[in-house]
């Protein structure tokens, strides 16, 4: 039975990343096994006390990842005409032209659609170059042409579908689709909102914005609060991506009230804030100074996984506590007053094993 837990055990560790710091049957993380504030022995694991430094040290590496200011100083210009629009021609008081077929057709068969040479056809005056041109400059040209065969003629051009520009929007949204880009300028908090949100699933903290093969992270809380509301418009070809909420679990094991895999639909989630999900630490089984957050390594070989240590024995260390920003995958554990037995956190761990096993699957696709 002892080998069978190590098998699982072993199995769950490698899941969340931690195969570096994996310990054998009947081992409890000690002061002993790694020094605070260095290294382990074989270089993959690294132990931090969490100290209102490391906190401050944090916060301004955190403020330095802001969005350029080229996004936001991003006018859109007057829309153009592009391939695939359909144009609605108006000539007032000649409904021959403006209907050929009659009030009996239908609207969306009597536009003029822009073929793939940027031409439109119109009767008198033939082709119209439209690829390229706004709707005013259109209206003066046809215009102008038509005036040969009309007396001040009075015309009216409007794009009665758009076909030519668009932005995508994909993930966590309950209309994945194209929107087209018209002659309102579109903001990137009208497309998502077009879409529609799954509030069960979508993270606002991760929005990816895709443009000219650059890609940038954009939390929607932090776009209303740092930058003043300031509108962020799309251009043709933008992609959106919604990220779900489940690429970002923190997960909470150990000597707490209700032991689990959290989701957070913020991107400042502090350590208090886990542990409060979780319902706090037991009084009766916690270790005051055993609370670690565990944050793996990507490449093990390239750099250790850290274990941040808080020291929760007084009152004053959830003050630094409420400060402690997590990472999405983190692992949050409480250890035991006394020694912690190792079948005992196999057993902690076995029903959010499917759980983890899933987290580290979609990272390392996502990582691809």
């Amino acid at each position: 039975m002892k080998t069978k837990f190590s098998c699982i055990a072993a199995v769950v560790l490698a899941s969340a990343t931690l195969s570096g710091c994996a310990l054998s049957p009947g081992q409890h993380l000690r002061h002993s096994d790694v020094s605070r504030d260095r290294q382990s022995d074989d270089g993959q694991l690294e132990m931090v006390t969490i100290t209102p430094k490391l906190i401050a040290m944090d916060r301004a590496s955190r403020a330095e990842h802001v969005l350029p200011a080229d996004l936001f100083d991003y006018a859109p210009e007057e829309y153009k005409v592009g391939v695939g629009d359909v144009l609605y021609i108006t000539v007032w008081d000649h409904p021959e032209l403006t209907v050929p077929a009659g009030s009996q057709q239908q609207g969306n068969l009597a536009g003029r659609t822009v073929q793939s040479d940027g031409m439109l056809f119109y009767p008198y005056i033939g082709k119209v170059e439209a690829k390229g041109k706004t709707p005013t400059a259109i209206r003066e040209e046809i215009t102008r042409r038509l005036a040969t065969y009309i007396e001040s003629p009075q015309v009216d051009v409007s794009v009665f579908t758009y076909g030519s520009q668009r932005v995508w929007v994909t993930g966590a949204a309950e209309r994945s689709s194209p929107i087209p880009l018209g002659t309102s300028p579109l903001t990137l908090a009208d497309a998502i909102s077009q879409t529609g949100l799954n509030a069960q699933q979508a993270d606002l903290s991760g929005i990816r914005l895709s443009r000219d093969g650059v890609t940038y992270t954009i939390n929607l809380e932090t776009l209303a609060n740092q930058y003043g509301g300031r509108q962020l418009f799309l251009k043709d070809g933008d992609s959106i991506f919604v990220p779900y909420l489940d690429r970002k679990e923190i997960f909470v094991v150990g000597e707490v009230g209700l032991p689990g895999a959290y989701s957070f639909r913020t991107g400042d989630v502090t350590l208090n804030q886990a542990l409060g999900r979780a319902r706090g630490l037991s009084q009766t089984t916690s270790k005051g100074d055993a609370v670690y957050v565990i944050r793996g390594s990507k490449d093990l070989q390239a750099e250790p996984s850290v274990v941040y240590q808080l020291e929760a024995r007084s009152p004053t260390a959830f003050a630094v506590g409420s400060q402690f920003m997590l990472s999405p995958g983190d692992v949050v554990f409480v250890g035991a007053a006394g020694v912690t037995r190792w079948n005992r956190f196999v057993n902690q761990l076995l029903p959010f094993t499917a759980i983890i096993n899933n987290a580290a699957s979609a990272s390392n696709d996502l990582d691809n």
